[in-house]
């Protein structure tokens, strides 16, 4: 059994091998917060044991979002003074995680779960002043720590990261259980592992437990992380139109004022991350320009799948022998999928095959985020009456088509309703798979998940691949 697994084990690294500043500072801003007796200047004390903390704390007092007055502050006990002593503590805490975090060589995975971190701070923050909570920033410490667990191994695992980033693009795959897999523990578990090892405080112990949210701060913590989260697929999808009734139930307030508040607080979270230094936080924070929502959730999802020339080569190579092996139906398909999309990039790919004695079509395999499900019970009639269309006319044409641009132009009428309603408008690769001189159904494939253009070295990909199905096919037949 791996001794690299486990929560004890991961606990341990980060606490004394990775993260020992953040761990230390953490402790000690926390063990003030909870002493009733703690006084300005010994926060100031545990701050200016640390120069360079103490000038980009001052630095974010100063800034336009804590300090719209503009008042000079240049120390640390000036800054209580004015912002408050929870303010200084959060800004800290915030201060501290950022540079701690962001010191090695940055994950894609780190920077946008940490843009979460300080979305979902917000959020909660301002449930909580609804909620009539005296210790809101307690709320947004407890929600901007929620993820700790996987901000600490985006930051620093690195052969481990690597590895749970593939496992978790493949196509298909359980993140969650990808997770246990790698770390023997699941993100979750190990937060509030660190929660408590690090004495982070009971509201972000608690905040992972499950059950009914009753105690105000929970429910605060709770919603603003799910917001957080549930905004990456939009701010019109049916869990954040769940999540506003939930926010307004709780808050005594509209759906409509809740709606206006989420989006005002995502906003407000833009403006937030902008103090602490780092430009690419706030751009991954979700838009709510409807235009930018759009654009965000392309890259978003372009980021997930880019072409992998190694698995594009030995796709290929497999094919081949597969041709000449005259291997199973089953394991050719599988590669050709696997081929088109790790390899070359292409987001959703299908065989459709002839089925009902040639007179329909129907998915035989598909690959794709929930492409095969949206395909399950999918039928196709060869050709309705008076109303041709592409699947049947590569077939019978037998051309390699790339629809969408200007060169298949004239045949744009082919894209029928019933397939603009089951795949979508925009660009697709499409042809005839045969068995030998016997047509057994097309091979389909388009980026319509992110929006993206279909390139030329996809098209040549796409041509390749489906001269290899064929001649694999056609031996399957001879034997």
């Amino acid at each position: 059994m791996r001794q690299n697994v486990g929560l004890e084990y991961w606990v341990q690294r980060f606490t004394d091998s990775e993260l020992p500043a953040l761990a230390a500072v953490v402790q000690e801003l926390q063990r003030l917060a909870g002493d009733d007796q703690t006084s300005v200047k010994q926060l100031a004390d545990v701050l200016l044991r640390d120069a360079a903390l103490t000038s980009k704390v001052l630095k974010v007092a100063n800034s336009a979002y804590y300090n719209p007055m503009q008042e000079g502050i240049r120390t640390i006990s000036r800054a209580i003074v004015l912002l408050g002593f929870a303010n200084v503590r959060s800004i800290s805490l915030s201060t501290s995680l950022v540079d701690a975090l962001l010191q090695h060589k940055p994950h894609s995975q780190l920077l946008e779960l940490l843009a979460r971190a300080f979305h979902a701070a917000v959020q909660a923050r301002n449930i909580a002043g609804y909620l009539l909570v005296k210790d809101q920033e307690e709320v947004f410490v407890a929600a901007l720590l929620y993820h700790l667990g996987e901000l600490a191994f985006w930051s620093c695992a690195d052969d481990e990261a690597d590895t749970l980033f593939t496992l978790q693009s493949e196509p298909g795959a359980d993140a969650d259980a990808c997770v246990r897999q790698v770390l023997g523990v699941s993100f979750s578990q190990l937060s509030q592992g660190l929660a408590k090892a690090w004495n982070l405080g009971e509201n972000l112990v608690l905040s992972h437990g499950t059950g009914p949210r009753k105690d105000a701060q929970l429910q605060a913590i709770s919603l603003g992380v799910r917001i957080s989260d549930s905004s990456l697929k939009g701010w019109e999808t049916p869990s954040m139109e769940r999540l506003i009734a939930e926010m307004a139930t709780v808050t005594g307030i509209s759906p409509d004022e809740a709606m206006q508040q989420v989006l005002q607080s995502a906003e407000e979270a833009v403006s937030v991350v902008a103090t602490f230094g780092d430009e690419r936080l706030a751009s991954l924070i979700p838009s709510t320009d409807p235009e930018q929502i759009a654009l965000q959730q392309q890259q978003r999802k372009a980021r997930l799948l880019q072409p992998n020339l190694q698995v594009l080569q030995a796709c290929l190579q497999d094919m081949s022998l597969l041709a000449s092996k005259k291997g199973s139906v089953d394991l050719l398909i599988e590669t050709l999928l696997r081929g088109l999309h790790q390899g070359a990039g292409i987001e959703r790919v299908m065989v459709a095959v002839l089925t009902d004695g040639q007179r329909s079509f129907k998915m035989r395999q598909a690959t794709g985020e929930g492409f095969a499900e949206q395909l399950a019970g999918w039928i196709l009639p060869v050709d309705v009456p008076e109303q041709r269309h592409v699947f049947s006319y590569v077939l019978r044409d037998r051309e390699v088509l790339w629809m969408g641009v200007p060169a298949t132009s004239s045949l744009s009428d082919l894209i029928t309703l019933p397939l603009l309603d089951k795949f979508g408008k925009g660009m697709f690769f499409i042809a005839p798979v045969m068995a030998g001189n016997r047509p057994v159904g097309v091979l389909y494939a388009d980026s319509r998940s992110s929006g993206r253009a279909l390139r030329n070295e996809q098209f040549v990909a796409f041509k390749r691949f489906s001269q290899l199905i064929n001649r694999g096919l056609e031996a399957i037949t001879a034997r």
